[in-house]
């Protein structure tokens, strides 16, 4: 039996603090770095690969607890 594989995919190298979510399978051609830390990669076609996110732990910290802090601030204004 044939299973395709599902995409995306998230992997993690712990030593490396490094997440990468893989979009699809293919050759990386190029890469941009869209903002500190994060930079998207891309098949010869312009296609997303994957991304590459370095020192996940506290960039998934950090944005967490941003987003998590603008939905409370949200609901605390919507019950004024």
């Amino acid at each position: 039996m044939n299973e395709s594989k599902k995409y995306p995919q998230i992997r993690y190298f712990d030593s490396e603090d490094v997440l990468y979510i893989v979009f699809s399978e293919g050759e990386e051609s190029g890469s941009y770095e869209i903002s500190p830390n994060i930079t998207v990669e891309l098949n010869e076609n312009g296609e997303i690969v994957g991304v590459e996110i370095l020192n996940a732990t506290a960039f998934l910290r950090d944005w967490l607890v941003e987003g998590l802090q603008a939905r409370l601030a949200l609901q605390r204004v919507g019950q004024a």
